[in-house]
């Protein structure tokens, strides 16, 4: 069965990816063993081989990757190389592509005080060496986004860092890795990936917003975005769509990681479109409207109670909850009834500059002119109207 058109012997619609959909999977996704704090894995590893071949077989087009989960940990060069020329086979064979890597510097136990921001100094320099032969290896597989998850970067105690100094080290590991992708003259660009918490007790740079400001205090803020994730928004109680409609405005989105959440829980990453349907068709439609033409990548996991084959029905569902919501947009879009809902709702004026650019002239204009308050106060914007649009489109009403 190929790009999840048919479900339980079903056919419900046609909703077969295509390579232009650039939908794409982390090498952690579908192969986790179903592990967690409280219990051992559940399922076998899934070589990284047998991973492509799975990921052609379902119509997805890229495949993402740490460096430990495609070359074991402190292996030896000769080693290393035997695994990555595997990998590339594959890669040739199937014809998915590499569409972004980066660096594990969570798990070891040498990154418990973090990496990029460790109190120890030679940690710092330990992972920035590691992300150098990373950076290596997803140029050498042509992937054109490397993304940092700072999961260790952060605190338990306020008193044990610095908050200037811990952004001081962040700083400067991006400005130096930047500054070695350029000299490489490798075609790289860098994501930063928020998250409020977890595994640390509070983490740096922890929201969009906080790490749109950062990346404007770097050396190569032109070659910096984001990696915005569902999950992570939402466990900080903020609007995810808004985030990346933020991000987008800025020009800032250079990846995306799509899964669902519940919210106040940990971070669940649960199968997209599995949890908050309004929000998940709204994004859907912000990213196709938008004209975004990167990667749709799903950092998501199987449910821990699920088998080997449980897992690409994972994967497959994420694809096809993802193709419904794009078909949903296009028919909201497309509907009379909306177009005169946004019109009731006033939402074309907003595009209409308020004032445009200061002159004094404009300036004087403005004190001069007369409002009438309680006639402004009396309008009312059908908001109520547009919403159950939304809700009948989604339910198919």
């Amino acid at each position: 069965m190929r790009g999840g058109a048919e479900v339980r012997g079903e056919c419900v619609g046609d909703y077969t990816p295509t390579p232009e959909d650039k939908f794409a999977f982390g090498m952690w996704t579908i192969g986790h063993p179903g592990r967690d704090p409280f219990g051992d894995s559940t399922r076998p590893p899934i070589d990284p081989v047998d991973y492509v071949k799975g990921l052609a077989d379902i119509g997805a087009w890229g495949v993402s990757f740490h460096d430990d989960d495609l070359m074991a940990f402190g292996a030896p060069e000769a080693q290393r190389r035997a695994e990555l020329d595997r990998f590339k086979k594959a890669l040739d064979q199937t014809g998915i592509v590499c569409s972004m890597a980066t660096t594990n510097l969570f798990w070891h136990p040498l990154f418990k005080d973090g990496a990029f921001t460790s109190n120890d100094r030679n940690v710092r320099r330990y992972a920035l060496a590691k992300s150098m032969r990373n950076l290596d290896v997803a140029a050498e597989l042509g992937a054109p986004t490397y993304v940092f998850w700072g999961g260790r970067e952060g605190v338990e105690s306020a008193a044990s860092k610095t908050p200037s100094d811990a952004l001081d080290r962040y700083r400067e590991a991006l400005d130096f890795l930047a500054g070695y992708v350029v000299d490489k003259g490798y075609n790289i660009r860098f994501a930063i990936e928020p998250k409020p918490n977890e595994p640390r007790g509070d983490t740096f740079l922890p929201t969009v917003g906080h790490a749109l400001a950062f990346i404007h205090t770097l050396d190569h803020a032109d070659m910096v975005g984001l990696n915005p994730e569902v999950a992570h928004e939402t466990m900080a109680g903020l609007s995810f769509y808004q985030g990346v409609a933020q991000t987008l405005w800025q020009d800032k989105l250079f990846h995306i990681d799509l899964n669902d959440q519940k919210i106040g829980r940990f971070d669940q990453d649960l199968r997209f479109g599995s949890e908050g349907l309004k929000d998940d068709f709204f994004l859907v439609r912000l990213l196709e409207n938008s004209g975004y033409a990167g990667p749709k990548h799903f950092d998501a996991r199987p449910y821990r109670n699920e088998g080997a084959d449980g897992v690409w029905d994972f994967a497959r569902g994420c694809i096809r909850t993802y193709l419904i919501f794009r078909e949903k947009a296009r028919e909201f879009d497309a509907n009379p009834r909306v177009q005169q809902a946004f019109a009731d709702a006033g939402v074309p004026e907003l595009a209409i500059p308020t004032v445009g650019a200061f002159t004094p002239a404009a300036a004087h204009e403005l004190l001069d002119e007369k409002f009438d308050p309680e006639a402004l106060a009396s309008r009312g914007y059908r908001n109520e109207q547009l919403d159950q649009l939304v809700i009948d489109t989604i339910l198919g009403a």
